[in-house]
């Protein structure tokens, strides 16, 4: 075997894998902050680079959960990204069939937070575009108050459009015997509702949803028992560092910076760190650019940036 030939197949041997698994598996949808990228009004490079160039876009943040064995599918997120997002998610699972002139566009949404990217998605179920019949929409207690009391949400409610099911982040949602999903509390300016990040326990696996946190900190569960929970991490990586969007203080949008949460898993086990995947990522984020120096320092650390389109398989590895 020639040194080329060999080179190219343990590459190939390193990438995710091309078709889905038999078991419930999870599909990355989106990694940017809630304004995608390009971003409305940035002219900065990566941005016009975007632009230009389809395959550099990001779709806001959402995750994919699919069961192949009944063919059903969980959206957890419904952002300004949504319809695009259903393009991609239109292969999976390749055992799904759809019926009827309006078939379900997925089998339910699951909501972590009402800020601008991660719900605004719904209005495309409403009859004025995809007229979808009593999708289920789970969301907390405050989540569900603010649908169905605020317009144009609530109409999506009156019209029979969505469900709302409540979510109790003590009692996990069973989509299957072995398919859970369970809400955790997070802090992150409530304005509208509260916040929550999600677990999918799948038959051998899980996976961690957590794109919008404050800080660490004021987290009352430690980052480090979250990951051990759970078997790969999605977690919020919106920026890189403070002092990353010039004439705005970066109080006012607090997340925990990249660099802080590669300081505070500095000492943890490799295997801890390796579950880390930053998602989430403003049009700012230096890490976004694949090959970047900021990029190359988080895998330095042992953990690693989201790709759109990644497949984690929830059965075995």
């Amino acid at each position: 075997m020639g040194p080329l030939l060999l080179l190219i197949l343990l590459f190939a041997s390193c990438q995710a894998p091309r078709t889905a698994p038999e078991s419930p598996y999870v599909v990355l949808l989106g990694t940017a902050q809630d304004g995608g990228l390009p971003q409305i009004g940035c002219n900065e490079p990566i941005c016009s680079d975007a632009r230009e160039d389809p395959p550099r876009r990001r779709h806001v943040s959402s995750l994919l959960l699919v069961d192949p064995r009944d063919g059903r599918r969980f959206l957890f997120d419904a952002g300004p990204s949504l319809p695009e997002q259903v393009e991609r998610a239109r292969a999976h699972p390749t055992t799904r069939i759809d019926r009827g002139n309006r078939p379900p566009l997925f089998d339910g949404v699951f909501l972590t937070h009402a800020h601008v990217g991660h719900y605004v998605g719904l209005a495309h179920f409403g009859r004025e575009i995809y007229g979808a019949h009593l999708m289920p929409v789970w969301a907390t207690p405050r989540m569900g108050e603010f649908l169905r009391t605020n317009g144009p949400w609530s109409l999506l409610v009156e019209t029979q459009a969505i469900r709302i099911e409540e979510l109790n982040p003590s009692l996990d949602v069973e989509l299957a015997a072995d398919l859970r999903v369970q809400a955790l509390r997070v802090p992150h300016r409530d304005e509208f509702s509260d916040t929550v990040a999600f677990v999918i326990r799948g038959p051998q696996r899980s996976v961690g949803y957590l794109p919008d946190i404050d800080k660490w900190e004021r987290w009352d569960l430690p980052l480090e028992e979250f990951l051990a929970s759970v078997d790969v991490a999605f977690i919020d990586g919106t920026f890189y560092a403070d002092g990353e969007i010039p004439g705005r203080s970066m109080s006012e949008i607090p997340h925990p910076f990249i660099s802080e949460t590669i300081a505070r898993l500095e000492n943890a086990p490799a295997a801890l760190r390796a579950k880390v995947v930053f998602t989430h990522l403003n049009h700012t984020n230096p890490a976004s650019v694949p090959g970047s120096p900021a990029e190359r320092t988080i895998r330095a650390a042992g953990m690693r940036v989201a790709r759109e389109g990644e497949i984690v398989s929830l059965g075995a590895r």
